[in-house]
Parts: C-alpha cells; structure tokens; sequence
C-alpha cells in the first residue's frame, strides 16, 4: 500500500535526477573564502537526498545497509570492488602509453586513405574497449583524437563521436566492459561466460549499424576526405612509455579476466579474483619505478603535471612524434608543412576528480581554487606539496593513476543502490513490477522489446545508466508471474540498452558521457547537447532495434 511516505520518496527521487542531469549550482557565503557557489550535482545530490529520506523516516538504517551490502543476490561493494580493482589495471596500462602506440599502428596501416583510416580507427577502439572498457578508452583516447585531427587537419566530430559511440557499444561484450553489466549479472545469476554469449550477436549488430550510420552521417568530403594529408611514418615504439610495464599490465589484466571466466562457473564473488590482481599489479608499479629511480633510468617524471606547464609529458611525447612525422619527406619527396603553433594543441590532462564526479576548470566552486587565493596554513601546505611531489617523482605511476581513478563513483554508486531500496521499501519496485507484468503478459518478446525502450529511456531520465539498470533490475526480479526465460531475456535486453542507452539524448545518460564533454571542455571544445542528440540519436535507435531484433 502506497502511503505520504511514499509519495516523497518518489519525488525526491525524481528530483535527485533532475538535478543529476541539470546540476545547478547554490551561492553561499564562506569566512576568508567570500562568496563561493556550491554545486548541487551527482556528487552531492543523491547523499543529500538520502539524508533528507532518513531524516523523514521514509528509509531506515536496514535500507542503508542493504544499499551497500545488498539483497537478492546483487551485492554493490563486490560490483564497485571489481570495477575499481579493473580501472587501476586498466588506467596503468594505459599510462605505460600502449594505446598511444597502437592509434600510431593504426595510423600507419591505415595511410593517407580516409576512409581506411577511419574503419581501422573504429575497429581498433572496438578491440580495445571490450577489454579495458568504456572509461579506459573515453579517458585516453579523447585527447589522442585531439592531437591527431589536429595535426592532420581532419574535422573533429565524425572522429570524435565515433570513438564515443563505439566506447559504448563494445563494452556490452564481456560483463567487466560496464558496470551496469556486473549489475545485471548479479542481479539475473547469469555466468560470465553465457553473458558474452548472449550479447556477442547483439554487439555484432549494433556495431555494424553503428558505423554505418555514421558513414552516412559523414559522407560530406568536409567530414572525411577520401585523401589525407600526407603524414610521415609514425613510430609506435616512439610512443610506447614504458615497455616493461605494458607487458607486465598486458599479462595481469589478460590474466585476471581469464581468471574470472573461469571461476564463475563455481560461483565465487569476482572480487576476491580482481583485487589480489589490482594489489599485484600495485605492488610490481612501485617496485619497478623504485628500481628505476635507483639506477637512474628514470630521468624526470614521465607521467605527473610538471610545473610550469599542465600538460603531460606523455601527451609531449605523442606531440613530439606528431611534429617529427609532419616535418620528414612524405614518399613524393616533398614536405609536409608543420601545423603545430606553439599553443595550438595543449592538452590538459583530465581532472583529478574521477569519471564519477567530472567538473570543469573553469569551475568557481572548487575548493582547491579557494585555497590557492587564500593562504590557509601556509606552511603545512608546502611542506605536504613537497612531500607529495617528492612521492610523485619516485612512484610516477601510481601517482598518475591515483587522480584518474573514478572514485566519485563509489558514492554515486552506493547512493543510487540505497535510493532504489528506498523505492523498494515504500512499495514502489512492486507496483511498477505489476505494471511490467501486465503490459508483456510475461512473454519474451514482449519484455525483450519494453525493457529495451524504456531502458534506453531510463538511462536519460534515470540519472545516467547505473541508475536505469538498478531500477530496472529489481522492477523485473520482482515482477509476479514472470516466467524465468523471460526475466532471463529481459536481463540480457536490460545489458545491452544500458550500453546503448548511454549513447542517446543527454551527456548524464552514463559517466562516460560526462567525462567525455568534461575532457572536451578541457580543450577548449564545446559541443552542444542538441548537436550530441542530433548526432547520436539516429543511430541509437538502429542500435536498439537491430538488437532487439537479434534477441528475439
């Protein structure tokens, strides 16, 4: 029975979306600081908004307690373990500067052949999104694309929404590639192993459609010349930091993922796989850069933000590369002129806040701005600056990966399991699992294609696609008269839109899409929400219902 209880809780809900999607931002007055403005957004609404519930005793400490540890077989701190433990392998993989290397393998192969290039571009993100997942690829392949349309000329937007789209799309194929696919695995009791083989067929399709919408899309001359410019060879090895490391990251992500297929058949909490791997892998970063700086192989600090320039010495050396392909003689004999002003193409590394709390620099809320303009114990603060630099310039690794590690998503997280136990607690899961129940009749087709629609929906309206799959997988599970195929089906529907989905109408349909216009920004380029919608929206739709298709 729905109560006023009830009704709150719904609307703060609704509210703790709203403001997820529009963050606004509360001006106060601090002492020393002066007037400061707050942002009210999904790092610090949904917190607010439990604490409000609580506060109305519209949820108890046992819904608290059963947003962290879980219920109904979804445990959210073995799915936020697994999913940080992942992000340290995959970040430190990409720090040793593998996927600069490959996108330099690429570029070769592919030649001054446009549309060659940009097949071979699309595929390999695709290779590397299924393995190392949406973030990894979103975080360090956005400002590689930068440097290189930049330096050869090419139109921005067919690449970048390419590398967006895909990011997306090839992180449905192995339950690791997104969270929302641990979510579903949990929640459904799928094995690893069956997941990838019930969403293989669907990804192909999705895929597939993809690319040829933006081929379509694209087919302007002005978006992708049939001719490029001509680019001298580039030197993959050039870009590879840290050969050593890259393989050692290559065998202990490779490793662990096996690992884990493996162990789900016998039913042991993924978890306890990933984080010995993650501490292993912690443990071989800080002894090999400790090594280094010992033998003095490790001349400066190849990773951290230097001084006097914000960006990265690993994005200088990408530029280096670019600047010495661009001067040598092309196979005509001729040169190519050199398109690199001096400020033309600095990249500012990403925020150190995480992909689940992205923020702008230009940002007047940031504390740490605050402090820089008022000297608040001066003295302690330079001597941790030292300190830290001090660390940073022995462990560089770690002390490079340590900021670009989403842990604004672990509170985001957590707050959306507890909101949806606080929805389950006033009834709302039930009476919206009656409504599933009567609209699909509990037959498969049906709830492939409602599970399918709405979730691509939720994941725009919902506060981004954890929220959407957690809502969604408890209205299923609790839906009565629901034959086991069917919530089966609608589980695996439910994987694939929340992949999809974030491909769609708004930025906030995933942390992914906030990180990616976060890192844009950043580099001085805006793109619209309409223009995003207009771009993306066409072949969202093709995904949805080529997957649809295949799932039934």
């Amino acid at each position: 029975m729905l109560t006023r209880f009830s009704i709150v809780t719904l609307v703060l809900f609704v509210l703790s979306i709203a403001l997820v999607i529009r963050p606004i931002y509360v001006p106060i007055w601090l002492p020393r600081f002066g007037r400061k403005n707050i942002p009210i957004n999904l790092t610090t609404t949904p917190p607010a908004i439990i604490a409000i519930l609580w506060a109305s005793q519209c949820l108890g400490s046992t819904q608290i307690r059963d947003g962290i540890v879980g219920t109904g077989g979804i445990k959210p701190y073995n799915i936020l373990i697994l999913f940080m433990s992942l992000a340290y392998m995959a970040i430190t993989l990409d720090i040793s500067g593998i996927l600069q290397a490959s996108a330099f393998w690429v570029s070769n192969k592919g030649g001054s052949n446009g549309w060659k290039l940009y097949l071979y571009f699309y595929l390999m993100l695709t290779l590397l999104s299924i393995f190392l997942g949406n973030d990894a690829i979103i975080l360090s392949g956005t400002p590689f694309l930068v440097y290189y349309t930049t330096a050869t000329g090419l139109e921005r937007m067919p690449w970048l929404i390419s590398e967006f789209s895909t990011a997306n799309t090839a992180s449905m194929v192995l339950f690791v590639g997104n969270i929302t696919n641990v979510v579903v695995c949990e929640g459904f009791s799928i094995n690893n192993v069956a997941f990838t083989a019930y969403t293989i067929i669907p990804f192909l399709a999705c895929n597939i459609a993809c690319f040829l919408a933006l081929a379509i899309q694209f087919r302007n001359e002005k978006y992708i010349p049939r001719r490029l410019r001509a680019v001298g060879r580039l030197n993959p090895r050039g870009a590879l930091r840290d050969p050593v490391s890259a393989l050692v990251g290559t065998l202990i992500l490779g490793t662990c993922l096996v690992v884990i297929i493996i162990v789900s058949f016998f039913k042991v909490d993924v978890w306890k796989i990933s984080l010995p791997f993650a501490v292993a892998k912690l443990i071989f970063d800080l002894a090999w850069d400790h090594y280094r700086f010992v033998t003095g192989t490790l001349h400066h600090r190849p990773f951290t933000e230097s001084k006097e320039n914000t960006s990265s010495d690993n994005d200088d050396v990408v530029l280096a590369e670019f600047k010495r392909a661009m001067s040598l003689p092309t196979e005509g004999g001729s040169r190519t002129k050199d398109m690199f002003e001096p400020n033309e193409c600095t990249i500012t590394p990403p925020t150190a806040s995480g992909t689940g709390s992205p923020a702008s620099p230009s940002d007047p809320s940031k504390l740490s701005e605050s402090l820089e303009s008022v000297k608040v114990f001066p003295k302690a603060r330079r001597h941790l600056k030292t300190v830290y630099e001090g660390w940073a310039d022995h462990f560089p690794t770690f002390f490079t990966a340590l900021p670009r590690l989403p842990f604004g998503l672990v509170p985001f997280s957590f707050s959306q399991f507890i909101l949806i136990e606080a929805l389950q607690h006033q009834g709302w899961i039930d009476v919206f699992a009656v409504w599933l129940s009567r609209a699909s009749h509990g037959q498969i087709h049906a709830s492939i294609w409602l599970i399918g629609v709405i979730g691509v929906l939720m994941c725009n309206v919902a506060g981004t696609n954890i929220g959407a799959t957690i809502l969604l997988t408890k209205v299923v599970i609790a839906a009565p008269n629901f034959p086991s195929d069917s919530s089966r089906a609608a589980g695996i529907a439910l994987a694939v839109v929340s992949n999809i989905g974030a491909v769609s109408f708004t930025f906030s349909a995933s942390l992914a899409g906030l990180l990616w216009r976060t890192i844009l920004m950043q580099q001085g380029i805006i793109i619209r929400q309409t223009v995003c919608f207009l771009e993306s929206f066409a072949y969202s739709v093709h995904d949805m219902c080529r997957a649809c298709r295949r799932l039934c």
